[in-house]
């Protein structure tokens, strides 16, 4: 196992890499900026290191930084959570270079599937289901002409992308020709790659992803079930819950199948995750792949009791993973997860300031993981996310119960939260029934607007 593991991230994740480490037996350093001087995953870490100011630019971003911070605490390996250089090849390059290992996929795994275009290709390759759609496109007038094959309404997507940045909905080819340089800007400045696509858009579709852990030494796929993300706002997941109320078992099994053999034919190596929409007719269509551990992950370890960062570390060490690998992996049980955020329930503004009271829920089948404490000031430099709170119950009923009371109980004074908009989520007549889209929240708020 490693000699000591260095954590290039902040926050819940941190914390809960730093958890799956103790249980390891494996060391840790934890990296901070000066604004997280006090912060919980430095607490709890075996060391500690300083690595800039607040802005993530200058710290959590320094890559040159974090390679010191290794090499002083003598750091083998690092894992790099989610977000910030997560998915960042040339950081897992220069990892390898330094004689570290990152615990994630290669950097040519990254390569192929990092970005959504060189994504896409591969998928089609390996027989994975996709929407129409194009390559990289040269100017708006090559995206008029691929959008009029493909049928309006089409959606702009940026290839290096994520988080909505750079996507656009359009519905005629004078409104493509309009926010075609728009989303080109907000490319370039969001994720320094211009390159963009189009895909058919599909009006209400359902985010259905499916969680593997691959060790192509052992010949080893593991496909975890899925996840339903479809409550979201501008394309930032809000609430997730493991299994999906819309997949059949046929449809789950055939799934597996299909991923085992696309997962085992690249030779992937590590956590991750396939994204895929579900139209209005339960098809399936692929969107990307996301090469590193997921938010959302605890949601899938809480109905198959796989400990994901705890293998995804097992696997980069080169050991055998400990979750038995000879039995069908079907859920058990459902689970929902809300993230709580530092913001406005209304109008979602950011709302960092100091915690002068925290009080998490308790009880049976709930889980928190979160980086926060009474006392400690959220910066504003950071994504807003403060905890993300778990409920486990034997059905859908009994988890949304458990989460509706998880809500009730839990205090976070001297700071906006958006805990009052997941109390409505859970109140919602359609989130009861199951009746999900993308489009949720801003069907729920037409309702409310209605009443």
């Amino acid at each position: 196992m490693f000699k000591k593991l260095l954590i290039a991230n902040r926050g819940e994740i941190a914390l809960r890499i730093v958890r799956a480490c103790r249980e390891l037996k494996i060391p840790t350093v934890a990296v901070h900026s000066t604004a997280d001087a006090g912060a919980l995953h430095v607490r709890f870490a075996d060391e500690a290191v300083c690595i800039g100011p607040p802005k993530s630019a200058s710290s959590y971003l320094n890559i040159p930084a974090i390679m010191a911070a290794a090499e002083i605490s003598g750091a083998d390996a690092v894992h790099p959570g989610y977000g910030f250089l997560s998915e960042n090849a040339e950081f897992a390059e220069i990892c390898r270079k330094c004689g570290l290992t990152f615990v994630g996929p290669s950097p040519e795994d990254m390569g192929r599937w990092g970005g959504k275009v060189p994504a896409r290709n591969l998928a089609r390759q390996l027989g994975i289901p996709l929407l129409p759609g194009t390559g990289v496109l040269a100017d708006e007038a090559e995206a008029v002409r691929e959008a009029e094959k493909i049928g309006f309404p089409v959606i702009v997507k940026a290839s290096a992308g994520g988080g909505g940045r750079g996507m656009k909905i359009v519905r005629s080819a004078e409104e493509l020709a309009r926010v075609f340089p728009q989303a080109k800007a907000e490319a370039i400045a969001g994720f320094k790659n211009g390159d963009l696509y189009l895909e058919r858009y599909v009006e209400e579709p359902r985010h259905i992803e499916f969680q593997v852990l691959c060790d192509p030494k052992r010949d080893l796929v593991l496909v975890l079930g899925e996840r339903e993300c479809s409550i979201q706002r501008r394309h930032q997941k809000v609430v997730e819950e493991a299994p999906s109320v819309a997949m059949t078992d046929e449809l789950r099994k055939d799934m597996a199948r299909t991923i085992t053999r696309a997962m085992k034919e690249t030779g992937y190596q590590s956590a991750g995750t396939l994204e895929f929409i579900m139209d209005e007719r339960g098809n399936l269509y692929f969107m990307e792949m996301n090469t590193r551990v997921q938010v959302e992950h605890p949601v899938t370890e809480l109905v198959t009791g796989c400990d994901i960062v705890a293998e995804q570390i097992r696997i980069a060490a080169g050991k055998p993973i400990t979750f038995p690998t000879n039995v069908n992996i079907e859920p058990r049980g459902h689970a929902i997860e809300c993230r709580i955020n530092a913001e406005d329930p209304v109008t979602f503004a950011p709302w960092p300031g100091l915690i002068t009271e925290y009080l998490p829920p308790g009880g049976a089948g709930v889980r928190v993981d979160g980086g926060i404490f009474s006392g400690w000031r959220v910066p504003g430099d950071y994504d807003s996310l403060l905890v993300k709170l778990l409920t486990y119950g034997r059905t859908r009923d009994e988890a949304i119960l458990r989460m509706r009371r998880a809500l009730s109980e839990t205090v976070i004074s001297g700071i906006r939260t958006n805990i009052p908009l997941h109390q409505k989520i859970m109140a919602d007549e359609d989130f009861a029934s199951g009746n999900l889209s993308t489009k949720f929240l801003e069907k729920m708020a037409a309702k409310e607007a209605a009443a």
